[in-house]
């Protein structure tokens, strides 16, 4: 039998860098398990490719980069929680199950929760400076959208900003990210189990997204009071131990 390994994906611009200290947590949770980061192609170590703009060729390419896609286990965020209903759909064989975190759908919620219109005014402006090719710290206005706890924290940000640098993510791929990611629906006939966790004080993304979602799949359903949007890095001590127990 091929060995278990954990699969970790992020969402729309952000790459393997991004799960900070999420990962090695999970790693010493399971020893005996590989966790891997592959990143979607446009993002990160991929920057210099065009990403796809569907979500069935951001789950190819995820594939890809995996030796042998048996046994897995998916975590995964926002737009990868996307990928990983895509991948247990298209290929039930290849996962185990996953966790799915502050994701959407456009098939089962409304738009206005999909993306909440508080966080408009920053996706505008930043939508409008890549248009007018201005370079602005987009980075800053992520953080602030996506964290609960670390909005205002410079040392953070002054990563964030230097891996952009390092990988710059092209207004193509940018664009076609969100495309995907806005035109996904699923018939949501999934065979594995799945654990659905939300931020209940996420400002990117309405909770009631997740909740409609466990409610759809009849899946188990933890909630966080505090968090933002980018769970894994504002309490990633709770969600590794959300996820120890639920694996266990």
């Amino acid at each position: 039998m091929e060995q278990v390994r954990l699969v970790l994906i992020r969402g729309l611009l952000r790459d393997a860098r991004h799960w900070g200290d999420f990962k090695s947590l999970l790693q010493r949770r399971f020893p005996d398990i590989p966790v891997l980061t592959p990143d979607i192609p446009g993002n990160g170590r991929l920057n210099q490719l065009t990403s796809h703009d569907t979500i069935s060729g951001m789950t190819e390419a995820l594939r890809r980069q995996i030796a042998v896609p048996k046994n897995l286990r998916l975590i995964a965020v926002s737009m990868g929680g996307m990928i990983a209903i895509d991948w247990m759909t298209r290929y039930p064989d290849e996962v185990q199950y996953a966790v799915i975190i502050n994701t959407s759908l456009r098939n089962l919620s409304p738009f206005y929760q999909r993306l909440r219109w508080t966080a408009y005014p920053r996706i505008i402006k930043m939508v409008l400076a890549s248009i007018l090719q201005r370079k602005i710290d987009i980075e800053a206005d992520i953080l602030t959208l996506t964290s609960n706890r670390h909005n205002g924290d410079h040392e953070l940000l002054a990563y964030w900003q230097q891996w952009q640098q390092q990988h710059p993510i092209s207004l193509t791929s940018a664009i076609n990210q969100c495309r995907a990611a806005v035109r996904f629906s699923n018939a949501l006939q999934l065979q594995q189990p799945v654990l659905i966790i939300a931020s209940k004080a996420d400002r990117l993304v309405d909770y009631r997204c997740s909740v409609k979602l466990a409610r759809v799949l009849q899946a188990d359903y933890v909630q966080h009071a505090t968090a933002g949007h980018d769970l894994p890095l504002d309490e990633p001590e709770w969600l590794a131990n959300m996820i120890d127990a639920w694996f266990h």
